[in-house]
């Protein structure tokens, strides 16, 4: 469609003979557009001069589509001789800005096809005027090095970022343009440096003038250097390794919200977008980052005072920008969320405010309703701003103070009612304001304490997360609202010291008491946590970022399986840059995971069973994921795995799938080969010796203490031979260790074996070795002779102390299991879980079925004990050492009513399995 042809609105001539005038002017074109052009030149005296210079093109350009008129000018910049640059880049300038005007005003493109349009004139405009100054430089000698006849391809080395709404693509319609110019100061030899930068920053110098200075063709834009870091002090054009260094080191929040639009619009675009790409870690940090809301608050506060924009909202030379309701209102409100989780969540780095409020919709961070109002007061503000510099081209954004400013605006837009004109201005300065300003100041917090919480407090003021000022300051905010949730905690007093030592874990404050001001909610889960699992709050305290996942929005959801936690953990493995980042990234990723199935279990939304198998697929989750990439490591120097590779085979508990906080892993690890092969890499080794140190760095990367912690302890003593064995075994070898050489207790822990990671055809041949090696094992007596004999030793190394010690004894878990294991062996099943092979039992007729339901009972009460006091922390269930709301915990996932009746109930189970366990061991079956 023609550009006539989409006209959907006009704007009404002010001044209707100047407009009559500009209509007369231009002939050959369709009514509407002449409508069109006598309502703009009318109520604006620069569009009114530019048709008045432009006619002849004007007439041609909308004949055709405002497309094929931009692409032309387009086309027209790319052609310009360098000699006639200066005057032919303002001449194209005045037919962009007449081209966007009216396609604005008559409707015919959307918001972000006008500041598209600008953007993408401006990104070829600074491109032709940096390599015509660029060379300019290399010709005369200046810039070391640098062809004059390739300076086209990357401008030598320098970069320029578009910064603000030209990096956005958001362009308004008499912006400056905000660029930080930056040269790779790799390519240059130390003694070329200093010529080269002082080159550099001359040609930058002549670029911005180029730009910037008006002549009697008029500009083509301001250009602004003062985003570069300390431009006070700095020159124009800089090292990108300087550049670096300054935000490592000094970067602030602003600086940060700033590079969120960044884009790198000319020059070396390799090299810019590879500077961009090395600032991933200043701008999006790897924590959600709450403080940054202060910050910004902070940002908005100053920048009124400066600017004389507190108080109320009134229209009359209210700034549309700067002024509350205004357009950086939602700007900031967008990026600061931006900034908070883009760290975590890739999807939240967009460049332009409307996506990023799209995108923080999708990720649950702004409620749908509120997005919509803001996207839709964004672009209905950005339209009042161009009208506002469509009047005389100039860097407006102040409403104007008079009647007739105002009938002026209501005219360009279209509208001859002032009074509708300035309502609508009005409800979205204050609709924005309304939905922007909780954000960032939720209204005033008293200070005042209890009398009774002032020794505490103080007390709390000396520790480390209470060093700084900031820290302070916002602690000082949150006292009234977290010792109101103290005291209504069960036992305030515990939940109080429970508190402290969350606290005195904390290195840092400023973060963390930011997430609980932004988010309530979380005060009431760490004062939960605190009053019932003390040594969980301690936990919390050394690794407070775990508290991201559970603003994350899905951390309440139901377990996603080990399929999707795996395709999770990879994907933020594929994230890291290097072995240390990704093993660091694995730390953190279990982290959270962990946290919060010891949350769900701690809330009563899993029982102990649920989250023992959830501590286990985490474990699965986490070899499954790492193991590749220690793999991948380790062939950099010796070559890819010989043979068909190795498989990690999880013993014990994690093979039996009933993990609970804090378990060590036992694992084995079997590799296959045929014989003693070599590995084809830098370093080759034979494969016993290949595959025994990619076991250690497999272990070394799971237990290694590194900046985010160790994921788990590892335990190898299960392996063929034990201590004494490697740590890798060979297939064949371990068949035939088991067959020939192996103990009676290394057949019944083959019972609870579970490949978990490494090559799939490895690992179904495992498990297809011990399915049939367990249906073929010993005799009947040899089984219980071997259980009868360890389970003396185990109560004479582990005799039970106390009703509380539900490992050990006569008939407690350790005692059920090694019976369990004796049963699968026995009947030849190659079942995992402890319930299954007591199952067998009485399959086999070894047990009546009531009794392994006894049986099975009893085991399920003690593992419920266990899981529960592990994820308390406690070293042993002591319930009188865990407090009234960790022993409230333990009882209800005993499903007790008292401490007494727990007590009671555990000695009924130790008696009746031992019992049970007992007789079956004097009457073996017949099978």
């Amino acid at each position: 469609m023609s550009f006539a042809d989409r006209i959907t609105r006009l704007p009404l001539p002010h001044d209707p003979a100047r407009g009559a005038d500009a209509r007369a002017a231009i002939t050959g074109c369709a009514a509407a557009i002449s409508d069109l052009v006598e309502g703009a030149a009318g109520s604006s005296p620069f569009l009114a001069g530019l048709i008045a210079r432009e006619t002849d093109w004007l007439v041609i350009a909308t004949n055709g589509t405002p497309e094929n008129a931009l692409e032309q000018i387009l086309v027209q910049i790319s052609g310009l001789d360098e000699a006639e640059l200066a005057p032919g880049l303002r001449r194209l300038k005045r037919r962009i800005a007449l081209l966007t005007a009216l396609a604005d005003l008559g409707g015919v493109w959307s918001l972000e096809e006008v500041t598209g349009a600008l953007t993408e004139f401006a990104d070829l405009a600074v491109s032709r005027a940096l390599v015509a100054c660029i060379r300019r430089e290399a010709q005369r000698g200046r810039l070391p090095g640098v062809d004059p006849d390739t300076v086209a391809d990357d401008a030598g080395g320098m970069a320029v970022l578009a910064m603000g709404k030209m990096g956005a693509g958001e362009l308004n319609y008499s912006s400056d343009i905000d660029l930080i110019c930056l040269f790779d100061d790799s390519r240059f030899p130390e003694a070329d440096y200093h010529d080269a930068r002082a080159g550099f920053i001359r040609a930058t110098k002549a670029m911005t003038a180029l730009l910037s200075e008006a002549t009697g063709d008029g500009y083509v834009f301001r250009t602004d250097l003062r985003l570069r870091p300390d431009p006070s002090v700095t020159p124009v054009a800089l090292a990108m390794e300087a550049a670096e260094r300054y935000y490592e080191s000094l970067g602030r929040t602003w600086e940060r919200a700033a590079y969120i639009k960044a884009r790198c619009c000319a020059g070396d675009i390799v090299a810019g977008e590879a500077f961009l790409a090395r600032l991933t870690p200043f701008v999006w940090r790897k924590h959600l980052d709450f403080a940054a809301i202060e910050d910004a608050h902070n940002m908005r506060l100053r920048i009124r005072e400066h600017k004389g924009l507190g108080g109320p909202i009134t229209l009359a030379g209210h700034d549309m920008k700067l002024g509350r309701g205004g357009i950086r209102e939602i700007e900031f409100f967008t990026q600061t969320r931006q900034i908070i989780a883009g760290g975590r969540e890739p999807a939240l780095r967009q460049r332009g405010t409307v996506a990023g409020l799209e995108a923080l919709t999708e990720g649950g961070w702004v409620a749908p309703e509120v997005s919509q109002a803001l996207i839709a007061d964004y672009c209905a503000h950005r339209e009042t701003e161009h009208r506002l510099q469509m009047v005389a081209d100039a860097q407006t954004h102040a409403l104007p103070a008079s009647d007739d400013g105002f009938r002026r605006l209501a005219l360009l837009s279209g509208q001859s009612d002032v009074t509708t004109l300035r309502r609508e201005l009005g409800a979205r300065l204050e609709r924005v304001h309304n939905l922007t300003e909780p954000f960032f100041a939720p209204g005033s917090k008293t200070t005042e304490v209890s009398t009774a919480h002032a020794a505490t407090a103080a007390r709390w003021l000396r520790l480390p997360a209470l060093r700084s000022e900031r820290a302070r300051t916002r602690f000082e905010r949150l006292r009234p609202m977290l010792f109101a949730r103290l005291d209504a905690a069960p036992q305030p007093t515990e939940a109080v010291a429970a508190f402290e030592g969350f606290l005195s874990g904390l290195p840092a404050g400023v973060q963390l008491f930011a997430l609980f001001e932004a988010n309530p909610q979380l005060v009431d889960l760490i004062v939960d946590i605190a009053s019932t699992a003390p040594g969980l709050a301690q936990y919390l305290g050394r690794n407070a970022q775990v508290l991201d996942a559970v603003i994350g929005g899905s951390f309440f959801e139901a377990w996603p399986g080990v399929e999707t936690l795996v395709a999770e953990l990879n994907a933020a493995l594929a994230r890291a840059p290097d072995y240390e980042a990704r093993l660091d990234s694995a730390r953190r990723w279990m982290k959270e995971w962990h946290f919060g199935i010891g949350v769900h279990h701690l809330r009563g939304l899993i029982n102990a069973a649920q989250a023992g198998r959830q501590y286990s697929d985490l474990a699965d989750a986490v070899l499954q994921g790492l193991l590749p990439v220690v793999t991948e490591e380790f062939s950099r120097k010796h070559g890819p795995p010989p043979g068909r590779g190795a498989a990690v085979v999880g013993m014990g508990s994690l093979g039996a799938q009933l993990l609970s906080s804090g378990s060590d892993l036992d694992l084995i690890v079997i590799y296959d080969t045929e014989g003693d092969e070599i590995s084809d890499g830098p370093r080759p080794l034979p494969a016993r010796s290949y595959y025994a140190r990619l076991t250690q760095g497999l272990v070394t990367a799971l237990s290694a203490r590194m900046a985010e912690g160790k994921l788990y302890e590892v335990d190898m003593r299960l392996r063929p031979s034990g201590r004494k064995g490697p740590v890798a075994t060979g297939f064949a070898s371990f068949q035939h260790y088991k067959r020939d050489q192996a103990w009676g207790w290394e057949h019944l822990a083959l019972t609870r074996a579970r490949p978990i990671a490494g090559p799939t055809a490895v690992t179904a041949d495992i498990e297809a070795f011990r399915a049939a090696f367990l249906g073929q094992i010993g005799t009947t007596s040899k089984v219980v002779a071997d259980i009868s004999q360890m389970r003396a030793r185990l109560d004479m190394a582990k005799p039970r102390g106390s009703v509380w010690q539900v490992k050990d004894g006569p008939g407690g878990m350790l005692d059920i299991e090694l019976f369990a294991q004796g049963a699968a062996l026995i009947a030849g099943q190659p079942v995992r879980a402890t319930a299954d092979q007591i199952a067998e039992a009485a399959r086999i007729g070894w047990i009546e079925p009531k009794n392994a339901q006894r049986v099975t009972e009893a085991y399920q009460l003690l593992s419920s004990v266990l899981i529960a006091a592990r994820l308390l922390k406690a070293p042993d269930p002591e319930l009188a050492n865990v407090g009234s709301g960790g022993q409230a915990f333990v009882l209800q996932a005993a499903n007790m009513n008292s401490i007494d009746a727990l007590a009671q109930a555990l000695q009924v189970a130790y008696d009746t399995a031992a019992a049970i366990i007992g007789a079956a061991l004097d009457a073996p079956p017949t099978t």
